[in-house]
């Protein structure tokens, strides 16, 4: 760790739908450079974490600051004004558009100059989408449209990438190469990636550090390596294990 100031982080962070608490004294850091995943079983709170740093829904009370200004209770336009990017759960691009189309779409808060520049980039990332640029976005295999959701994504020029569940539902193959694409885009940018992930096994090995989350809680967090050697997260999320990982 280091004594610099994180560039995103979460302290005491409650989420609540209605009545009901979802998030439950969340507090989480992520530091320039680094790829931190957050891991847990399906329903334990982590994308209604990812959600709440953009703002859908806003923290009811606890703090979210990003590169040192309090984003707690901004709108979700504004936070997003601020060099953040989300590839969300279950892509959400645009089916009707082409796959040029959803990226001119992801490149709306720059100022153009580099557009070609940025779209080549995308391209040498994910060829495919290259070839699929005039079909329709709804028509892609699923692999694609996770490609080119977070290629969208990429084209805003993010200082901080969020990743919501981005093997969800994939090939291992698919998988694997998305997968490839953060790690590269991390050392060889220096992109910081904040990466939602159900997959352990692939996001703590790709990650600096992570955070294990139950029921709304953080458990535990370590790097990932620390991580993949407890026994609890291996008997809970990489061995088919039914156990929660506890404190």
């Amino acid at each position: 760790m280091t004594d610099k100031m994180p560039l995103l982080y979460m302290q005491g962070v409650e989420t609540y739908y209605g009545n009901i608490i979802a998030l439950r004294g969340v507090d989480v850091a992520v530091f320039e450079g680094e790829i931190v995943t957050l891991i847990g079983a399906n329903g334990a709170g982590k994308s209604t974490l990812m959600m709440t740093i953009c703002g859908n829904p806003q923290a009811r009370s606890g703090q979210i600051v990003y590169d040192g200004e309090d984003i707690t209770h901004l709108p979700t336009h504004e936070i997003m004004s601020r060099s953040i990017a989300q590839s969300p759960e279950g892509r959400r691009i645009f089916p009707r558009m082409t796959v040029m189309e959803n990226l001119q779409m992801g490149a709306m808060l720059t100022d153009g100059a580099s557009f070609d520049r940025d779209l080549e980039r995308v391209f040498d990332l994910f060829p495919r989408l290259k070839e699929r640029q005039h079909q329709r976005g709804g028509t892609l295999s699923g692999g694609e449209q996770q490609m080119l959701a977070i290629a969208r994504a990429l084209m805003s020029k993010p200082r901080l990438l969020l990743l919501d569940e981005p093997s969800l539902g994939l090939a291992p193959m698919v998988v694997k190469q998305i997968f490839q694409v953060i790690h590269d885009l991390n050392r060889d940018e220096g992109l910081t990636v904040f990466l939602v992930e159900q997959n352990a096994f692939h996001a703590l090995r790709l990650a600096h550090r992570g955070y294990v989350m139950v029921n709304g809680k953080i458990t535990m967090t370590g790097t990932g390596a620390e991580l993949l050697a407890r026994p609890e997260v291996r008997a809970a999320y990489l061995e088919g294990g039914r156990h929660e990982a506890a404190e």
